[in-house]
């Protein structure tokens, strides 16, 4: 919501009037300087919406001021113009709408169209949000990363490496949009205040990895590229195990973490719905995206969204720090999932940044069953990952 600066006006007004945290209005306005308003100066509120309300026989400002459970000067910012004491019958006023229930809630096919619209709802209604394009996918569609808060902590998790598991993007982006919530309705989060994860923590947030393949699993071949594909799925139409991106190739196999080894094993020599390595590491853009981001913003930890198992994984050929273990038992305790701190496998992300950096890296393996995973799955998933979001940026 945008609001036109007054004489006098300040971010600590606006503040005071909206009970939003000062910091958030800041950050929502960061090409002003708050000392430097000027008057007809737009300025944008986060966590509110405007709504029109037509006056009715004896309305008045301290009526709709008290319908709106807001004070009657936050009509009057949002009214300028309009006098108080002269509203006529059938006028149309702007009434301020604080934002209490979550947008992100149609999850049943969430393709790449359907994460956009979202992340424009989200980026209208919480502008302290930052929207960064770190990458393009094979098909030119843009890789998105959301950041998040002001901390000297960078965090980071991602979501959809593998396309038959694009659950894990709405999952993301429900416990994103949770998070704006609390921040500004100044809400706990299982017993946790937000605004200090807020000031702790700067969060980056990928929630689609592999755009065109969650796009041909829920969608099937771009008309271009139909027979080519269907030739890699061995003609069937039916796309549901299909993990790889576009080319064939596993994103999640990309990574410089003792890829030789995935090369040599891996049963698929050529491109396939799964499993394929690539002929080199980081051949594909997807992965080379993710590299820059990670090699870019050295993150503290990183935590990567799959599917499923209900359990997850955090060591890596004995590199990983102290601090992993503890996270680990954290996580443990909160979700209900299995701590497995080794396992057979190489040239994953996480792989990656734990033997790169030997910070704190996790593959989440969310929900059971067989991927892509029924939506029916989504509450409970939801609730255990809001657990391990917590643990994340609290300890």
């Amino acid at each position: 919501m945008r609001v036109r600066v007054r004489h006098g006006d300040s971010f600590w007004l606006y503040s005071r009037l909206f009970h939003i945290p000062i910091q958030l209005i800041e950050d929502s306005n960061r090409h002003i300087a708050s000392n430097f308003l000027d008057v007809g100066m737009e300025v944008e509120i986060p966590g509110f919406m405007e709504e029109t309300y037509i006056i009715q026989p004896g309305d008045t400002f301290f009526q709709l001021a008290k319908m709106s459970k807001m004070p009657v000067e936050a009509l009057l910012l949002l009214n300028p113009g309009v006098y108080p004491d002269h509203l006529a019958l059938g006028q149309s006023v702007k009434l301020p709408k604080r934002v209490t229930e979550p947008v992100i809630n149609d999850i049943q096919t969430y393709d790449f169209t359907h994460l956009q619209r979202d992340i424009e709802t989200l980026l209208c209604l919480y502008p302290f949000l930052k929207v960064n394009t770190i990458g393009e996918s094979v098909l030119g569609n843009p890789i998105y990363e959301l950041e998040i808060g002001r901390g000297k902590r960078n965090i980071h998790v991602n979501a959809s490496f593998h396309a038959n598991e694009w659950i894990t993007t709405p999952v993301l982006m429900k416990l994103v949009n949770t998070f704006f919530l609390a921040l500004t309705n100044e809400n706990m989060l299982n017993g946790i205040h937000a605004l200090p994860l807020y000031h702790k923590n700067t969060l980056s947030i990928v929630p689609m990895v592999n755009p065109d393949g969650v796009n041909l699993v829920l969608q099937g071949p771009p008309a271009e590229k139909k027979e080519e594909i269907l030739a890699l799925n061995s003609g069937s139409p039916d796309f549901s195990g299909w993990k790889a991106n576009i080319r064939g190739v596993d994103l999640n196999n990309q990574f410089p973490a003792n890829w030789e080894i995935e090369k040599e094993r891996k049963e698929p020599k050529s491109p396939a719905p799964r499993d394929y390595p690539g002929e080199i590491p980081l051949s594909e853009p997807e992965a080379v995206a993710m590299a820059r981001l990670v090699e870019k913003k050295q993150f503290s930890r990183v935590l990567a969204f799959h599917t499923q198992g209900r359990e997850f994984y955090w060591g890596y050929e004995g590199v990983e720090p102290v601090e992993s273990e503890r996270l680990a038992r954290e996580y443990e305790k909160v979700s209900g999932y299995k701590s497995v701190r080794y396992i057979d496998s190489h040239a994953g992300f996480r792989d990656w940044f734990v033997h790169a950096y030997q910070k704190p890296g996790f593959t989440f393996e969310l929900g059971l069953g067989v991927n892509p995973l029924p939506v029916s799955q989504f509450p409970q998933i939801y609730e255990e990952m809001l657990n391990v979001f917590l643990v994340t940026l609290n300890s």
